[in-house]
């Protein structure tokens, strides 16, 4: 496999990193996650969430997958 840039996707709750998650992965695309753990997302105000990040020469379609995969949401 080729080296592969990733790029941060955006920062999501638990539950929709999840919904995320799924539709990049039925989209193709590359992706990996961040998650802090209980004590980090206490002491620290930006750590909040799950972080995405997708590979960065799709950025612009991952970012169309994940606004459709909120917006289906219930």
């Amino acid at each position: 496999m080729a080296d592969v840039r990733t790029v941060q996707l955006g920062q999501f709750t638990d539950e929709n990193a999840e919904r995320v998650a799924g539709a990049l992965e039925r989209a193709g695309i590359l992706w990996w996650h961040k998650t802090s753990g209980r004590f980090t997302r206490v002491l620290s105000a930006g750590d909040w969430g799950t972080r995405i990040y997708v590979d960065a020469q799709r950025l612009e379609e991952a970012q169309r997958v994940a606004q459709e995969a909120l917006e289906e949401s219930p």
